[in-house]
């Protein structure tokens, strides 16, 4: 393997940084959103609707920005306000909170950027109508603001500024590495910017000053955000500062103010009782138009972990600075501090701190504000803390801290408006909680009964189902979520409470330490191929602490079998409801009747009742003939059934009409010949049938009899087009969204207010669109029944990334004509290019927005977003207004949705075929199945596309193979189920697996451990998972010392412990066990079935599932070998054990297995990685590596090997050995039988801090990867006769990369052979890699031929697209050493995050690019399905 391929498959979830900022409405819009619907009620409102005045209560809601590794993700909150207060049904659902019952996040926009995200901050001027931008600084020294632009829908960089190269090297001073990267931080009132770049380059970032007009009309300001003009550097080492902490804007000046906290000259810990006051803090006025910077107050003998500063709020304004044992407030007046524990210290001579009632430490703590004078922090081990600044006018009295409730390990807290946060995290699932302050005891009937404290609990998608809280058990201060400030000048409340609920959570994965490939509970034994790959999944190490979890991932999607039959020849199959009358069932609730089974030349019939009953005789279907489509009309009254030659209307099993198809409706009907349906679309009460020679026939139902008649609408028979593919979108709701999109929006509210008024949903309107694709690629929207069109694209085929009415906005763009040869190759490429199925679809949810899907004949699955945007205020005006317009297009443009537009919306669907243009429909959406929505893709790839918050979650489906026909079943025996026929001809009844959640990367299931997991690993004979397991444990201090220090020192400990309350003192110390985990077969519960304690002090560091040859019995055991170390400090040598434990059956019960100690023996290092080498077992103890054999009772060794340092991992091809060191980079040993030795066969010379290592194996060729703690991989080869290896001593590299996260865990997999490439290797295998991030991905060999034609087309990338914030790919891949000195290696490794943009550009982009580089598209296009197809593990 010269060259090989990168490819993320999910990526990072763990939150880095996360914000709050009105990105894509200013405060005044969404005030003035939010208080719509209390208008309705007059102004004397009573007492008992306060759930009417709730949204005002809650106030403007900003935007979430959050950030995991290189993603960035823009979310809104969506709230669900209590309609009134009807019934008290409600309350028991879901607790109610200011009104609100529910509330979710939605995503706005995402993107991965070619960069981690350093540091993020919201540059925001805090008036009503701008809105806010987002700053992101890079390393080293880059920053680039985000402002959301309607006209895209999405972020467009209004600025960059980079402070890197040959001009800026001064700044660096010589360095070479920095401790941290860049920091930024911006000025409440948006004046300006701060970013701290190489430790004490400040950059100040000025804003643009709004020169606001008054003749300007406002709504140009509304959609103004605050943008960054100029910028300039202070270099702080001129203000003797010499290394800097924190810094923050402070409120309250008329000029900015930057205060800088910066420690004078350093202390140690060993120093620290004589020198600990270090920090202090300045003030500096910040006069951008002069550029100077005068210091204006400063305060000085802060303790040494001063590590945070936060500006409080106005009207208290001052800061607040956060050290690991006390708190202080400072203002150019006043001070006040508060100390938290009996570590805090104070300089001489300072008046007398107060203390907390309780112990608590803040190092690594978060915080935000929840008012202007309640700070609340996320502390270290997951308590909530509330700190109240109380204060009299402007002066500071005293702070007041007091522990609330236990949650999750946050990585940062942000507060959202008036009554949420966000708690970011990189250890657990995220949560956005809901407070409230002094809520009635009323309004909170079952706050109560909820676990006391903020877990990851909330509804579960929409089962409302409890996933088990990480309860702490030590919070046992704090029973009540109240919060006592028994201070009287803040509040008039004395005894002020603040009630939490957790509304939703986030999925987090990271960080994945270890993981397992193991068998899932419904794998198919017979299962071969690349459906075999489906019966795997991830198990993982994620989480620490109390978040601690054991995850299971798979990418693919196995559902659960209830049943199957086999059924040939089938082609299609539909359930469809029946209601004699109108029952009592609800909507979302009712049973299906009937399931119609379409074969090539008949139809069957079954009844969905308790069982499947086939009652084809005794029906009025056309069962003679192969139907086409079937479905519902008339609220569910009738059923109509499309076949080729006609149509049937049935009231339950009877039909009450039939229709035939002839050539031109009714003019002549005796004299023309039929004509055959090919397709049909149905949207009650239309539906639309596309005929086999590409013309279109629209049948219109009647409500008040229940008929339907032909309709063959005009418009088209006049031009020759063909049409390719067609559909009908039923827009339907309380408003319909599309109405939004006209210009005489303000016309047609009131129309179709009563179109079911005696169906009981009065308030539904509904409004019918046509879509329609012509052959040349031209796509059109039509309202139904007029046929009038109301928005057109010429060239939809082509895939843009934005879609805007042709006709209402008239193009300004000249287009250049270009050279006649270019234009034939693409026309000839294009031409054969076709749509050849659409569907249009707004999922539920108020503010969900349709999406529009396009099936192209090559097997790429266009999707777009649809979002109103009116930039046409020009020649909206000018249109005529004149009902009977003077010409046909004036009138035409002013009914037409003139501001509805569509963006491109990346989907990774791997279906690459073609497909002939009479092909059965593929797209099949479904609004229920186990809880979710969304669409399921059929044919030789079937995928899942679910429709999480506004975003689509897609899981391809590979256990079955191709799949014809797809439906959902809902009935007694299948609850929100789904039926779908194989291409090998077998109909399976079956139900989404719902231990697992679908709103992620790949589903997962969680499994909460209450403690941090370490390693795991797979013992397949009895699906058994061991696993590392530490659980933080409180001790008393004196039997920590005791057992720690060695004997002879204990007499003196002691003594030395007589004096005060020291003995009362507690430490916290993890408890080291294995676990022995199985995942139950029928239920899909895990079960811990058996659990090793390791001894006090004792860390487990390795466990490993090895096969020895007993050489007694010359037969090989299985045993589980455990590698520990003794933890005691630095004043006793280290000491490790090997444990080796077998497994076996239990005679008298079914499947209990008995796991007993066979071997344990004390070794002089830690015993850090242990591996089974031809039988033998390879143990690294310290520096030292040993190979023993196994006599069935002793471990004899028989050959060792000096390791350098500490040995990280170990592994073992044949008789070859593979281990990373903890500094020294990766060796490569070789295992002789005959002479017994381990001998090196070459080393890498670099200095390397080994994280992972792994053999890759392609076909004969053996490579060596290894990753490290710059977050690079690098693969190296063993050539003995290349020079350059200094006759073999040295390994040499083949590539290298930057992954940009600390890849923690690599795994080798086969990879799967791919029909495309005949390779002769099949011995081919990729690793599958984790992050600590929560990534995973996947490094795979590539022939030379596919390597240089998507190496050239990555190169062409880099320039091709536009890259958000600016960032240069190649930039990002560069192996980064540090500083330390690296001799760059080659470039052999192509980026699929890069090439992944290749697919998002549009037709003629895509040809040009290909024909640049001397290919075709579709060659590229078919290697990036086959490289898809032979990684799709799992």
């Amino acid at each position: 393997m010269s060259y090989a391929a990168y490819k993320m498959m999910h990526w990072p979830t763990g939150i880095d940084y996360c914000a709050a900022g009105f990105i894509t409405h200013s405060p005044a819009e969404a005030a003035a959103f939010s208080s719509l619907p209390p208008t309705i009620s007059g102004p004397e409102v009573d007492v008992d609707s306060s759930a009417a005045r709730a949204p005002q209560r809650v106030g403007p809601t900003p935007n979430l920005v959050v950030v995991a590794a290189n993603v960035l993700e823009v979310y809104a909150v969506r709230t669900d306000a209590v309609m009134g207060a009807q019934d008290g049904g409600t309350s028991s659902l879901a607790a109610v909170l200011d009104g609100i019952s529910g509330a979710r996040l939605e995503l706005v926009c995402y993107y991965r950027l070619h960069g981690n995200i350093e540091s993020m901050a919201v540059l925001s001027d805090g008036t009503e109508n701008t809105r806010d931008s987002i700053a992101l600084a890079f390393k080293d020294a880059k920053v680039a603001c985000l402002e959301f632009d309607d006209s895209i829908n999405g972020l467009r960089t209004s600025s960059m500024h980079c402070f890197e190269g040959p001009d800026w090297l001064h700044l660096k001073r010589g360095r070479e590495s920095f401790a941290f990267g860049p920091v930024i931080k911006a000025d409440p009132q948006g004046r300006c910017g701060a970013a701290l770049f190489y430790g004490l380059q400040m950059i100040i970032l000025k804003a643009a000053q709004s020169f606001v007009g008054e003749d300007e009309p406002t709504r140009m300001l509304s959609s103004a955000a605050v943008r960054i003009d100029s910028s300039y550097v202070i270099d702080l080492r001129h203000l003797e500062m010499n290394h800097i902490k924190d810094f923050t804007f402070v409120h309250g000046y008329i000029e900015p103010v930057l205060v800088i906290l910066h420690e004078q000259e350093p202390t140690w810990a060993g120093r620290i009782s004589s020198k600990n006051q270090t920090c202090m803090i300045s003030a500096f006025s910040i006069s951008m138009s002069l550029k100077q910077h005068p210091m204006i107050w400063s305060s000085a003998k802060l303790p040494h972990d001063a590590y945070q500063l936060l500006a409080v709020p106005p009207p208290i304004s001052g800061i607040l600075v956060i050290c690991a044992n006390s708190i202080h407030y400072h203002s150019q007046s006043t001070s006040c501090s508060l100390a938290l524990n009996s570590f805090s210290s104070q300089p001489d001579g300072s008046p007398e701190t107060l203390k907390t009632s309780f112990h608590v430490e803040l190092d690594a703590a978060k915080a935000t504000w929840l008012s202007h004078d309640i700070v609340m922090f996320s502390s270290k081990n997951g308590e909530i803390l509330l700190l109240t600044v109380v204060y009299d006018g402007r002066s500071v009295q005293r702070l007041d801290l007091m522990k609330s409730k236990a949650s999750i390990l946050s990585s940062g807290a942000t507060t959202l408006g008036s009554s949420f946060f966000f708690l970011g995290s990189h250890l657990a699932d995220s949560l956005l909680v809901q407070f409230s302050f002094g809520v009635p005891t009323s309004v909170l009937p079952d706050l109560a009964d909820e676990s006391a404290d903020i877990e990851g609990d909330p509804p579960f998608a929409k089962r409302l189902k409890r996933i088990p809280s990480d309860v702490l058990q030590d919070v046992n201060s704090v029973e009540e979520l109240s919060f006592h400030s028994n201070s009287v000048p803040n509040s008039l409340d004395s005894a002020q409470k603040i009630s939490f609920v957790v509304r939703d959570a986030l999925i987090n994965v990271g960080p994945l330490k270890d993981f397992a490939y193991g068998l899932r509970t419904n794998s198919d034994p017979n299962a071969a191929g690349i459906a075999k790959q489906s019966n795997y999944e991830l198990v993982c190490c994620s989480g620490h602490g109390k978040n601690g979890t054991l995850s299971a991932l798979q990418q693919s999607i196995r559902p659960d079998l209830i049943t199957e039959v086999e059924l040939p020849s089938c082609t299609g199959i539909w359930t469809v409801y029946y209601k004699s009358s109108r029952g009592i069932i609800t909507e979302d609730n009712e049973y299906h009747a009937y399931l119609i089974i379409s074969l090539e030349s008949r139809t069957m019939v079954l009844q969905t009742g308790d069982d499947l009953g086939e009652v084809t005789e005794t029906v009025d279907y056309n069962v003679q003939a192969s139907t086409i489509a079937a479905g519902n009309l008339f609220g569910r009254r009738r059923v109509i059934q499309v076949y080729a030659k006609g149509a049937r209307v049935l009231d339950g099993s009877f039909m009450t009409q039939e229709l035939n198809f002839t050539m031109h409706g009714s003019e002549s009907s005796l004299t023309s010949e039929p004509l055959a349906a090919a397709s049909a679309s149905i949207a009650d009460p239309y539906v639309l049938l596309k005929m086999v020679d590409g013309t279109v026939r629209l049948l219109v139902g009647d409500h008040s009899n229940c008929t339907i008649s032909v309709n063959a609408p005009t418009v088209f028979a006049s031009s020759s087009e063909r049409i390719s593919s067609c559909t009908l979108h039923h827009d339907r709701g309380p408003e319909p969204w599309l109405r939004k999109a006209r210009t005489d929006a303000w016309l047609s509210t009131g129309i179709g207010e009563a179109t079911d008024g005696n169906d009981g949903f009065s308030h539904d309107q509904s409004d019918i669109y046509c879509i329609i694709c012509f052959e040349s690629g031209k796509l059109e929207i039509f309202e139904v029944p007029s046929f009038k069109c109301v928005f057109s694209v010429e060239d939809f085929v082509s895939g843009s990334a934005i879609l805007s009415d042709d006709l209402s906005h008239t193009k300004d763009a000249v287009i250049g004509v270009p050279d006649a040869t270019t234009v034939s190759v693409k026309k000839e490429e294009t031409n054969n290019i076709k749509i050849v199925e659409l569907a249009m679809h707004r999922w539920s949810g108020q503010f969900s927005r349709p999406f529009l899907f396009g099936l192209l004949n090559d097997g790429t699955l266009l999707c777009y977003h649809a979002y109103c945007y009116d930039g046409s205020e020009s020649n909206a005006q000018c249109a005529p207004s004149s009902p009977n317009g003077s010409s046909d297009i004036d009138n035409a443009s002013d009914s037409r949705l003139r501001s509805l537009r569509f963006h491109r919306v990346s989907i990774d669907v791997s279906a690459r075929d073609d497909i002939s243009s009479f092909t059965r429909p593929r797209i099949t959406i479904f609004n229920n199945v186990g809880g979710y929505e969304g669409l399921f893709l059929g044919g030789p790839r079937p995928t899942w596309v679910f429709v999480c918050r506004q975003r689509f979650r897609v899981h391809p489906q590979l256990c079955d193979g191709p799949i014809v026909a797809f439906t959902v079943l809902h009935n007694v025996n299948c609850c929100h189920g789904l039926i779908y026929v194989t291409s090998q001809g077998f109909l399976k009844i079956c139900q989404l697996p719902s231990a697992y959640n679908y709103d992620n990367y790949w589903p997962v299931q969680k499994v909460p451990l209450h403690g941090t997991p370490h390693q795991v690993t797979y013992y397949a004979e009895q699906s058994l998972y061991s696993l590392i397991v530490s659980v933080p444990v409180v001790r008393p201090l004196t039997q920590v010392l005791s057992s720690m220090a060695d004997q002879e020192l204990g007499l003196h400990i002691e003594s030395d412990f007589t004096v005060g309350d020291d003995l009362q003192k507690v430490y916290t110390v993890d408890e080291f066990e294995v676990r022995i985990m199985e995942l139950e077969k029928p239920s899909g519960r895990w079960e811990t079935r058996f659990t090793i304690p390791m001894q006090p002090f004792e860390n487990a560091l390795t466990v490993r599932i090895v096969t020895l040859q007993n050489t007694t019995t010359k037969e090989n055991e299985t045993l589980m070998a455990i590698g520990t170390a003794y933890v005691q400090g630095e004043d006793v040598a280290a000491r490790g054990r090997v444990l080796l434990f077998s497994f076996s059956k239990t005679e008298n019960s079914q499947n209990l297995f008995q796991v007993t100690e066979v071997y344990s023996k004390e070794s002089k290092g830690a015993v850090s990685a242990v591996a089974s080498l031809q039988g033998h077992l390879l143990i690294a103890s310290g520096p030292k590596i040993t190979l023993n054999k196994w006599t069935g009772s002793e471990l004899t060794a028989v050959a060792f090997y000096d390791a350098p340092l500490h040995v990280v991992s170990l592994n073992i091809v044949k008789n070859f050995i593979l281990f990373g060191d903890i500094h020294k980079s990766i060796y490569f040993l070789s295992w002789k039988e005959q002479g017994s030795q381990l001998s090196l066969l070459a080393k890498d010379f670099g200095s390397l801090e080994s994280f992972a290592t792994e053999f890759l194996i392609d076909g004969s060729t053996l490579s060596l990867v290894v990753s490290d703690s710059d977050k690079n991989l690098q693969i190296f080869y063993y050539a003995p006769k290349m020079v350059e290896s200094w006759k073999g001593q040295k390994l040499l590299s083949r590539a290298e990369f930057h992954v940009g996260a600390h890849v923690s865990k690599l795994l080798r997999i086969q990879m799967l052979p791919t029909q495309g490439l005949v390779s002769e290797k099949t011995n081919r295998f990729a690793l599958v890699f984790g992050t600590l991030d929560g990534g995973i991905g996947c490094i795979a060999p590539v022939d030379e031929l596919t390597f240089r034609r998507l190496q050239s087309l990555q190169r062409k990338l880099v320039d091709a697209v536009p890259h958000v914030c600016g960032l240069n790919p190649r930039s990002f891949r560069h192996f980064k050493s540090n500083g330390k000195a690296h001799r760059p290696g080659p470039d052999n490794i192509i980026d699929f995050e890069l090439l992944s943009h290749y697919e998002m550009l549009s037709l003629g982009e895509q040809l040009d690019i290909a024909q640049q580089i001397g290919t075709t598209r579709s060659q590229i296009l078919s290697n990036f399905s086959d490289f898809l197809l032979s990684t799709s593990f799992l």
